[in-house]
């Protein structure tokens, strides 16, 4: 369930990004194309619809993405998206198959790329 959540509040954030920061649509640019977060067996999906500069999403697979990460489970997909280090987790992931790869891998790096733009910004402290 938290996998599932956390695709979806993805979906919201990065809908939002490509409605009001500049930075993150200069990233999307001409792309038009659909990608896609699921678990190996599918029963956990979410895809990606990047079009005009914006990011919509829906539930579910789609038949052929532009490019899928797919996890081993759900409760595994979650701990590597939530992991301090995302970089090495999904690396680890990949190497040990926990992680399976689907479609052109220059998208994938495209896509890793674009979440440093979702980070929560720090609250700047109140000066009383």
């Amino acid at each position: 369930m938290k996998f599932r959540f956390l695709l979806w509040m993805m979906g919201l954030l990065m809908g939002k990004a490509s409605r009001t920061n500049p930075a993150f649509q200069q990233q999307l640019g001409d792309k038009d194309l659909v990608f896609q977060l699921q678990t190996l067996d599918g029963k956990v999906a979410r895809h990606f619809v990047v079009k005009d500069q914006r990011i919509t999403s829906k539930s579910g697979v789609v038949p052929e993405p532009a490019f899928a990460i797919a996890f081993k489970d759900a409760g595994y997909g979650f701990a590597t998206m939530q992991a301090k280090n995302k970089q090495l987790a999904f690396m680890q992931g990949i190497q040990d198959k926990s992680i399976q790869l689907k479609g052109n891998p220059a998208l994938v790096m495209w896509f890793q790329g674009l979440m440093k733009y979702l980070k929560p910004r720090k609250a700047k402290p109140n000066k009383a």
